[in-house]
């Protein structure tokens, strides 16, 4: 089969010559392990290689698109995109401007898991495995280990010529413990941008893990109603990630008039010490890159400063359409799909507050730590915390039964009055989007104060 490399150069040569208003091709290769334990067992290991690429090209506005995993005849791939754009499109193309870029980034070479054995991520899975085991009551349990190393060409028919590398990192565990009909679950997630040495000296938290799982088995449920919550930032972030960010997706935006209405720029939707980002142009994080998968330079971008909504992410198309600047969004999590508006970093920039001060004055409120799952539906939301704490005259106080919180996502923002000094990212996740999952993407917060929050309980 062809090499990428040489393959994208013979193309670049006569990209231009096509009749198409615009013409982009990624050409990739990746490198995948896996590694899965269910409950004592080695569930399964497997390592695939993958080569591929596609073309989308643009014609009055309609695209075509077509992928592959063979790269022998790349020039009647080219002619298929261009022949369904050609179908679709009846209006003037509109895509933003950008700078021709020409670059080359790689991935450094003590970051490429290739390089770790299998056998060295097998032993340290067994022993977190162990751990888990070590624990009384553990029912069942799932341990789950992920990497991959991805070569991405970057081509288009205004002459960008980009090569990057990349490299990822995910560890996902979850205790489950019983007695009797009761049964409590707890979890762990970890990700990295190829640094393995962070998945490593985990063994202290995985026992807390275990341990938290079975005492969750004899904690008490708190009774629903309306408090005064505080958010930890691995929840303040999915939060803001989850019923935010994906509000602040142009794609989403101008395709709902509801959503445009509300998603106004220079809307007031929290206190003047709100800050939310999404930035790609952070290094070392899940999310990060230099380039975006339409050749756009990430950047640092603010959807809320000061407590107004003064931005939102953006594609190549979606800028045009809207009349604002690429904030290099789009992405594709392989070369089977097109690039589409996505989230990369996004959190809650710090405040000035100590997490004692937060609490400090909380008679009877609720501490939210960790996260299950969710849902959102336009602006409402609903999120399980994973671990829970009753807050009692200004102190964390005993361990709850996971709390679900819910409420109007605009509502919760300005209800946030007190935002801590304290972000951390959590790189544990990953983002589903049209089909498209999981893209590796990162969220974090500081510790934040919500009043008059619905938590639901007994």
């Amino acid at each position: 089969m062809a090499d990428i490399k040489a393959s994208g150069q013979r193309l670049a040569e006569t990209l231009n010559r096509y009749d198409a208003d615009y013409i982009e091709v990624h050409l990739e290769e990746s490198q995948t392990s896996h590694i899965a334990y269910r409950g004592r067992e080695l569930e399964s290991v497997n390592r695939t290689t993958a080569r591929g690429g596609n073309v989308r090209a643009l014609i009055k506005g309609g695209w075509g698109f077509t992928s592959f995993n063979n790269l022998d005849d790349l020039p009647g791939r080219v002619e298929i995109a261009i022949k369904q754009a050609q179908f679709v499109g009846n209006e003037e193309s509109q895509l933003a401007k950008i700078e021709t870029v020409v670059d080359t980034v790689l991935t450094e070479a003590s970051k490429n898991p290739e390089t770790i054995p299998l056998a060295e991520k097998k032993r340290l899975l067994d022993e977190y495995n162990e751990i888990i085991w070590r624990t009384p009551r553990i029912q069942t349990s799932t341990v789950n280990y992920g990497d991959s190393h991805k070569k991405v060409i970057f081509l288009n028919s205004s002459g960008s010529h980009i090569e990057q590398e990349r490299a990822d990192f995910t560890l996902r565990l979850n205790a489950v413990a019983t007695e009797g009909s009761e049964v409590q679950q707890a979890g762990l997630s970890l990700g990295s941008n190829g640094d393995f040495s962070l998945l490593q000296g985990l063994h202290r938290q995985i026992e807390q893990m275990a341990q938290r799982a079975v005492a969750l088995l004899s904690a008490p449920q708190v009774k629903g109603g309306e408090y005064t919550v505080v958010l930890d930032p691995i929840l303040a972030g999915v939060f803001v990630h989850e019923a935010f960010g994906h509000l602040s997706e142009s794609d989403f935006i101008y395709e709902n008039d509801h959503l445009r209405q509300i998603m106004t720029l220079g809307k007031e939707f929290g206190s003047a010490e709100l800050n939310i980002v999404d930035a790609a142009a952070i290094p070392r994080l899940r999310g990060s890159y230099k380039y975006d998968d339409e050749g756009v330079p990430a950047t640092k971008t603010y959807l809320i400063q000061e407590g107004k909504l003064v931005g939102r992410l953006h594609s190549r198309e979606t800028a045009a359409r809207m009349g604002e600047k690429p904030t290099g969004n789009a992405r594709a999590i392989n070369y089977r799909y097109p690039p589409i508006v996505r989230m990369t970093n996004t959190y809650i920039e710090p405040g000035a507050v100590s997490f004692d001060d937060i609490i400090g004055d909380i008679k009877e409120g609720v501490y939210a730590k960790n996260w299950y799952g969710g849902m959102t539906s336009m602006e409402m939301f609903t999120f399980s915390a994973g671990e829970a704490y009753m807050i009692r005259q200004g102190k964390v106080a005993e361990l709850l039964r996971p709390v679900v919180l819910s409420g109007n996502v605009f509502t919760t923002l300005k209800n946030i009055d007190a935002i801590g000094n304290d972000l951390e990212m959590n790189q544990g996740g990953g983002c589903g989007k049209a089909g498209q999952s999981p893209l590796p993407v990162s969220n974090g917060s500081p510790h934040i104060r919500i009043r008059h929050c619905l938590i639901g309980g007994k």
